[in-house]
C-alpha cells in the first residue's frame, strides 16, 4: 500500500479520536505508518496491529520477532502482540492506551509536541523515535489532520464528498495492486504514456511497482486514470 492510500484509510479514525479523546491525529497516522511500515508489516497483515502494541487484543494475540533497544543498541526478541479484527479496532486501542495516566502529557497537543511527549513517556525504546515521527509528519503534512471541531474548512457535504474520494483512492490502489500481480504481459504501446506518468507521479512512493509487466485490465485501468488527469502533477516526495 502506498503512502496516500494508507493515510486515506487510517485518517478518518485518527481524526475521530482527535476530536473525541485529544490524541493528535497527526501522531496516530505517523505512529501507524512508522510502526506498520505503511501497513505492510507482518504484524499488520496478520493481526491488523498498526502500532506494535503488545499483549492480547480483541482477536487474541500473535508471537512476532521485534527489535528493542538497550543502552541505545538494538537487539531482537520474540513477544506477544495484540491481534484485532480491523484497523479501526487497532486505532481505538491505541487511543485507549494513550489515555492512560502514563501518557497524560500526550493529550490535547499538536503533532510535534505529542510526538516528543509519547517518546518521553517510553512508548518505544528507539532513542530516535520522536525525530522519526516528526520527520514523517513534516514530509506528509500530517499536521493538517489536527483540525479542531468547528474550524474545519469543509462543509458537511464537502466532507462527504472528500470521504467518498478517499474511499475511491483506497479501492483503486488495492485494485491496481491486484491487477499488477496478475498476467505478465509487456506494456502495450497504447498504455506507454500512462504507465510513464503513473511511475513519475510519486517518486518516493511509486503508485505501481512493476510497470513492465501486468494484465490487460491493469493497463486499461492505468490508462483511464491517466486520461482523467490523476497523474498530471507528479509528486517529488
Amino acid at each position: 500500500m502506498n503512502s496516500d492510500a494508507f493515510i486515506a484509510k487510517i485518517a478518518p479514525a485518527a481524526v475521530r479520536d482527535w476530536h473525541d479523546s485529544g490524541v493528535s491525529a497527526a501522531l496516530t497516522i505517523a505512529q501507524g505508518a512508522l510502526e506498520s511500515n505503511w501497513g505492510a508489516s507482518g504484524l499488520t497483515v496478520q493481526a491488523n496491529n498498526l502500532f506494535g502494541i503488545k499483549g492480547s487484543g480483541s482477536a487474541g494475540s500473535v508471537i512476532m520477532s521485534t527489535t528493542e533497544y538497550r543502552g541505545g543498541k538494538p537487539y531482537k526478541v520474540n513477544a506477544a502482540f495484540r491481534k484485532y479484527n480491523s484497523w479501526d479496532e487497532s486505532v481505538a486501542d491505541h487511543t485507549r492506551l494513550l489515555k492512560n495516566k502514563r501518557y497524560t502529557n500526550v493529550l490535547r497537543k499538536g503533532g510535534k509536541e505529542a510526538a516528543k511527549a509519547v517518546a518521553a513517556a517510553g512508548y518505544a525504546t528507539d532513542p530516535y523515535y520522536a525525530n522519526k515521527l516528526i520527520a514523517m509528519m513534516d514530509k506528509y503534512n500530517l499536521y493538517s489532520y489536527d483540525v479542531k471541531e468547528g474550524d474545519e474548512p469543509m462543509t458537511a457535504e464537502e466532507k462527504k464528498q472528500f470521504q467518498a474520494l478517499q474511499d475511491m483512492v483506497t479501492k483503486q490502489a488495492d485494485r491496481i495492486t491486484q491487477l499488477e500481480n496478475r498476467d505478465n504481459m509487456s506494456t502495450p504501446e497504447w498504455a506507454t504514456e500512462a504507465i510513464a506518468a503513473a511511475v513519475k507521479f510519486d517518486i518516493k512512493n511509486p503508485l505501481i511497482n512493476t510497470p513492465a509487466k501486468g494484465s490487460v485490465h491493469f493497463y486499461r485501468l492505468i490508462t483511464v486514470l491517466y486520461r482523467l488527469g490523476l497523474f498530471n502533477k507528479p509528486k517529488v516526495g
